[in-house]
């Protein structure tokens, strides 16, 4: 009878053991797809933020050259945007015809008009 016991006892502690492997490789998957979304996702923010922290393109110091970068821009519209200078908003581009609505739905989030500080009396 005490070996019968013996017996049940090791098979519940075998069961048990291969109960709590499984969970563990169960519990080991469930983490690395976590971490794997994880990274996923902090690489996805990553790259957001290094979009964020890219420089816009000031319209009113821009060069010709910085100019002629942007999307639908070449020499001939480089020259008419440095022509038009000064702009009070980005959407200055459009109210004076410098650019067509579709040329200007490319860059308006590539730019900026920044003004220049007022000056001390």
């Amino acid at each position: 009878m005490k070996k019968q016991w013996q017996a049940i006892l090791l098979a519940t502690t075998l069961t048990t053991m291969a109960i709590g492997s499984v969970s563990a490789a169960d519990a080991s998957k469930k983490a690395s797809a976590s971490a794997a979304v994880a990274a996923t996702s902090a690489s996805a923010a990553a790259s957001a933020s290094a979009s964020a922290k890219t420089e816009l393109l000031d319209l009113n110091s821009a060069t010709k050259k910085e100019l002629a970068t942007l999307p639908k821009i070449g020499d001939v519209r480089s020259d008419a945007i440095i022509k038009g200078r000064p702009y009070k908003g980005k959407d200055e581009l459009l109210s004076k015809k410098i650019l067509s609505e579709d040329v200007y739905n490319g860059i308006k989030d590539l730019v900026i008009a920044k003004q220049k500080p007022a000056e001390k009396k």
